[in-house]
């Protein structure tokens, strides 16, 4: 054995040492970590969720959102894992620099995948990287380069994992190249294609070399790829936080504990409060603990399955990309709120993990805290004042302290229209996180922005968000050419009919969303769809309520309408609201009402489908008609804008877009965010309620991307959507930027228009069929 052998030998075997214990004692802190979090049963259906953790795994789906970055990510991801076989053949190779593995070492299917993952390693982390500097801050849009996705991100962490990849994947290339070689030299006939496939010709620019200096050369580069592999792990155990490597272990398990088992996004219903891991029960709330939590106010609070969403962040800002509030340039990036997250919580952990006798001397007193971790324990608030800059968006998030860890204008920005959990390609919860925080400032500390209070003194008082008295409900179905049934007043019970239409606040108090209800009422009367409505028997179904963290709120509005729908035997329900649409869906199911309930554009889409309802007029044709108010809601060229708790909440995407293309003479133009990318209209999580202070106006970004299609008319299948893009559109045409022609609709209005034709209202049924729409 030469000299360089022991010396590579020495030192290979020290550093792996080093590393595996270092690995192990991280591994260690991260389950200890993951611990302090509250408890959660993610367990169930074990063989769905291994079916789900395979699919995302080995198809990406998640990932195929970028789909060039998700090619080269999985080639990246695969060669990972097949490639480790050439680490140990390369342990093997400083003690003999012939070696090769047992049984598989010279099986050529072996050498063929080698070979492959090897170069399909090496390009596509060459492609990664300079996806990364095309989309580097310094080319970006905005503040500082704020519009890259990768704006705050660690760089440094970045670009080590991927020079470590394209290290390794180039020392495997070498490797086999010089294995080529020498098996030229010894002559045992390996040296051919069916063994080297892609790395034998790297081989001929090594021929020349003497066979002793060729076996140094394969002792070197064994050893050189040992180092860089165990460097990277011994990195990474020293940062726990370095979330851009360990995703690629924690991913698995981060998948297989997502929310459903069956992989669907998590998304629509939040979750309920847990205390202890039980859900919390409104009834008994007075029993709970003084120091109970309600919502999360410490990191601790969090679940551990939090916890572990925080600590799988890859940084690869998918979700600030799509963010509406951070794309106008208010301070909340998903991104950024999970990464502080992660940092104050494995900053805190020593200290809370620590012995009861090292808390009593207090953090000054304790051994192995850093400057940064003292002040991250001391810091007791989660969210306050950071002293935010808006010049400096950083500035939001403080994950050592000293005063707040994440500022309060942070966790107000935030619309919960789940652009980035529908992006994250790890399924990190970040919406349940913000409502989960939400909550602790509005139960716990009473603090939340001072809008709010009117919101709930109204739902409080009146059950809805305006205030007005619950007579007033009927209101918009005055004047209509037919009865509209109202139960217990025309109708006993809902077996009676075949829906109940649950109108909503907006629909019955808000004027532009009355015409919306108006339009649905005269669809179902012409298409003889009997239904009824609950009239002054609805209260607000609390999504605002909830989403702004007031659970109490939420709990006592639910619970009346859950009885009250349980009473009346309702069991279908079509809605105009889509935030209606996913409380009582997927929502009041928490509380025991179980329903089959419809947006009214999967409903009149059916219709339609079953020639009930025909379009028969072309734009120039349909007319206000009916008592459909305002002027006639068609229009030659129509886009869409998909309502978050209709479109990525509840996957509905098809029928809007199938009514809308039928549309005899109409255009349908496609806005360019659009289905799982939509933009936000800027209402959700009860930003309906509160002042815009901060960056540019999120409706006025969504209206100016429809105004760009060309399109007259902004169809909207939700009332918050209306009043958004409706506010909008009148900044744009007093800006000169629209004209009076365009006009933001309901599809309702449209079709209504469209199935009326000079008034001649027996045009709806038993036309002829209309000419399709160009899509």
């Amino acid at each position: 054995m030469s000299a360089l052998q022991i010396v590579a030998i020495v030192v290979c075997l020290g550093v792996t040492a080093v590393a595996v214990a270092l690995l192990v004692k991280t591994v260690n802190h991260f389950l200890a970590t993951f611990r302090l979090g509250q408890p959660e049963d993610r367990g169930d259906d074990k063989g769905a969720r291994t079916r789900t953790l395979l699919r995302e795994f080995l198809g990406h789906t998640r990932m195929s959102r970028l789909p060039v970055v998700a090619m080269a990510h999985w080639f990246t991801m695969v060669s990972f894992g097949v490639l480790f076989f050439t680490l140990l053949n390369a342990f093997g190779q400083l003690f003999d620099p012939e070696f090769a593995l047992p049984v598989i070492g010279h099986f050529f299917l072996y050498e063929w995948v080698t070979d492959f993952f090897a170069f399909a390693g090496f390009l596509s982390i060459l492609l990664l990287i300079a996806i990364r500097q095309k989309n580097h801050p310094r080319s970006a849009a905005g503040e500082d380069g704020r519009r890259s996705r990768f704006f705050g991100s660690t760089w440094w962490q970045a670009y080590y994992v991927e020079f470590t990849i394209l290290g390794v994947t180039i020392c495997i290339g070498l490797l086999r190249a010089l294995e080529w070689t020498l098996a030229r030299k010894l002559g045992t006939g390996m040296d051919t294609a069916l063994h080297f496939p892609l790395t034998g010709w790297i081989g001929n620019f090594f021929t020349g070399l003497s066979l002793d200096t060729i076996k140094n050369l394969i002792i070197i580069i064994a050893a050189i790829k040992i180092l860089i592999s165990f460097a990277w792990m011994i990195t990474i155990a020293l940062q726990p936080t370095m979330g851009v490597a360990w995703h690629r272990f924690l991913a698995f398990f981060n998948i297989f504990f997502k929310r459903h088992a069956d992989g669907r996004t998590s998304l629509g219903e939040l979750q309920p409060i847990r205390v202890g891991g039980e859900v919390l029960d409104f009834e008994n709330v007075d029993d709970l603990d003084e120091d109970a939590a309600l919502g999360v106010g410490k990191v601790e609070d969090f679940t551990w399955k939090g916890l572990l969403d925080f600590t799988t962040c890859t940084e690869c800002g998918r979700c600030q990309s799509q963010c509406p509030a951070w794309n106008t340039d208010k301070p909340l990036s998903p991104k950024l709120l999970v990464m502080a997250l992660r940092d104050h919580a494995h900053a805190k952990s020593p200290w809370l993990l620590a012995s009861e006798e090292v808390r009593a001397g207090g953090i000054e007193a304790a051994d192995g805290f850093n400057d940064a971790t003292k002040g991250a324990v001391a810091t007791e608030q989660l969210v306050g004042e950071t002293g935010y800059d808006i010049r400096n968006p950083l500035s939001a998030y403080n994950p050592h302290g000293p005063d707040a860890v994440i500022d309060e204008d942070v966790l107000w920005s935030c619309t919960t229209c789940g652009a980035c959990v529908e992006q994250c390609p790890v399924d990190i919860e970040h919406v349940d996180a913000i409502v989960d925080m939400r909550r602790y400032k509005n139960l716990i500390e009473s603090a939340f922005p001072a809008e709010l209070n009117g919101l709930f003194k109204n739902l409080e008082k009146n059950s809805n968000p305006w205030g007005l008295a619950p007579r007033l409900r009927m209101d918009w179905a005055k004047d209509l050419p037919f009865e509209v049934k109202q139960v217990g007043v025309d109708v006993e019970g809902l077996d009676e009919v075949d829906y109940l239409f649950w109108v909503g606040c907006a629909g019955a108090y808000e004027d532009r969303a009355k015409k919306t209800t108006r339009a649905v009422a005269e669809l179902l009367d012409t298409a003889g769809v009997s239904f009824a409505v609950l009239g002054d028997g609805e209260a607000c179904t609390g999504d605002s309520a909830r989403r702004a963290g007031n659970e109490f709120l939420f709990q006592m509005l639910a619970q009346q309408n859950v009885e009250t729908l349980n009473e009346v035997g309702a069991t279908k329900i079509v809605v105009t609201c889509a935030h209606c649409f996913n409380t009582i869906k997927n929502e009041y199911p928490q509380l025991g009402g179980q329903y089959e309930v419809l947006h009214h554009t999967q409903l009149l889409n059916r219709l339609v489908r079953e020639k009930r309802l025909v379009p028969v007029a072309r734009p120039d044709e349909a007319v206000a008609s009916g008592t459909m108010t305002g002027a006639a809601s068609t229009g030659a060229k129509v886009t869409y804008h998909d309502p978050c708790y209709l479109g990525r909440h509840n996957q509905v995407y098809a029928p809007p877009r199938e009514l809308l293309q039928i549309l005899p003479g109409v255009e349908y133009a496609e806005m360019e965010r659009s289905k799982e990318k939509s933009f936000c209209c800027g209402a959700g999580g009860a930003r309906m309620w509160m002042e815009e202070k901060l960056g540019t106006r999120i409706n006025t970004n969504r209206t100016e991307e429809a105004l760009a299609t060309g399109a007259d008319r902004i169809a909207i299948g939700c009332p918050f959507c209306k009043v958004m893009l409706s506010d909008g559109l009148n900044a744009a045409i007093q800006d000169g930027k629209a004209t009076d022609a365009v006009e933001v609709v309901d599809i309702a209005q449209m079709l209504l228009a469209a199935v009326r034709r000079g008034g001649d209202e027996s045009a709806a049924v038993g036309a002829a069929e209309p000419e399709p729409a160009p899509a």
